[in-house]
């Protein structure tokens, strides 16, 4: 077991079933309600181990949600809010968010919000919300089709990360939580950045010591700058135009936020490259490493100035400008860079002609 420790949370790394949970669910919380929220894949694909591994869950009421982020709404917080209202659990209980991103973000902003806030668990079971959503503090739902509008700050009391839980996973998931790790890799290190391509290539779960180490460049950002006033902004390289294109395809064709990240990597290397901040070595560097992995959507003129539209409602946007991170090098970037509608629209209509050459 491999331990990371912030101020307010423990981030356990290993077999979950040697980790502190077990003694957390029958000593800290013994007396306690406790409330399990999974969604549909989680229950289906986890559950049962949870509840076979820690005789502490045998009581706990389940919450069941509907897979998908576009569930991540208020008005399914509106309805577990209410549902915890009818199993009488008070401030003083613990919430286990068991699943995805969708399931931390959302079963954090509800427990951070109901009663004034009462503690909560995260137990991450994809790739993608091992290595960025269940930890750092980041809680929120969508507004519509705008990304994690709704939000708070605040810190599980502990994150149990095992791999156990990537063997249920199909391709598409495992690529949308390397998508993040890629990222991790471009704002850290080329070795870290070329260390996750490996992996991808050789078409695998990544290894522990892999994950471990996508997670301690976002603790050691985070710790740094726990409410996102510097620093942290780098950890969204890819999602300003990432969230852009899962909102606008949401309810269209399937693309993970993982896959809509991968896409928005490349186009802001791309405004990056234009822009004289990244060598074309590089710039082609992570061109060809999207490529090779994630399908470019298709869309149409009319729809390129609906989503350079929607950029106008990012959240890390100041003074009606749109900002951005752009990429130095592999392993270097800078947060909030001015990008002008002009070079958005650029970007989106290269990759656009370039998707149908492609084809």
């Amino acid at each position: 077991m491999k331990y990371i420790d912030t101020n307010n949370c423990r981030l356990e790394i290993g077999d979950i079933t040697t980790s502190s949970l077990d003694e957390k669910l029958n000593f800290t919380y013994a007396h306690v309600k406790k409330v399990v929220i999974v969604d549909e894949n989680s229950r289906e694909n986890c559950l049962e181990y949870m509840l076979t591994n820690f005789t502490g869950l045998s009581e706990a009421e389940i919450i069941l949600l509907p897979a998908g982020e576009d569930n991540k709404q208020l008005n399914i917080v509106g309805s577990v809010w209410e549902a915890l209202t009818e199993y009488g659990v008070s401030r003083h209980d613990v919430i286990i968010n068991l699943g995805g991103g969708m399931i931390t973000d959302l079963g954090g902003f509800v427990a951070s919000c109901y009663k004034r806030g009462l503690d909560f668990i995260n137990i991450p079971t994809t790739l993608l919300s091992m290595v960025d959503a269940s930890i750092g503090g980041k809680t929120g739902v969508n507004l519509g089709h705008y990304k994690n509008q709704i939000g708070v700050f605040s810190d599980p009391v502990a994150v149990y990360i095992d791999p156990v839980f990537l063997s249920t996973l199909p391709g598409y998931e495992l690529l949308s939580g390397y998508a993040e790790m890629l990222k991790h890799g471009l704002i850290h290190s080329e070795a870290l950045f070329s260390s996750v391509l490996q992996a991808m290539r050789e078409d695998e779960i990544p290894s522990l010591d892999l994950i471990e180490s996508c997670i301690r460049v976002k603790h050691e950002v985070v710790t740094e700058d726990p409410t996102e006033k510097g620093k942290r902004k780098v950890l969204n390289l890819g999602h300003t135009i990432g969230h852009v294109l899962e909102g606008h395809f949401m309810n269209r064709i399937p693309l993970t936020h993982g896959h809509c990240v991968a896409i928005g990597i490349m186009m802001e290397a791309y405004i990056s490259y234009r822009r004289g901040m990244l060598a074309e070595e590089d710039f082609r560097l992570v061109q060809d490493a999207i490529f090779e992995f994630y399908e470019l959507p298709a869309y149409s003129n009319d729809e390129v100035g609906e989503m350079v539209a929607m950029l106008y409602n990012d959240k890390k946007n100041a003074n009606n400008a749109i900002l951005c991170v752009l990429l130095q090098k592999i392993g270097d970037c800078s947060y909030d860079i001015e990008v002008p509608e002009s070079q958005f629209v650029e970007a989106f209509l290269h990759y656009k002609n370039l998707q149908i050459n492609m084809n």
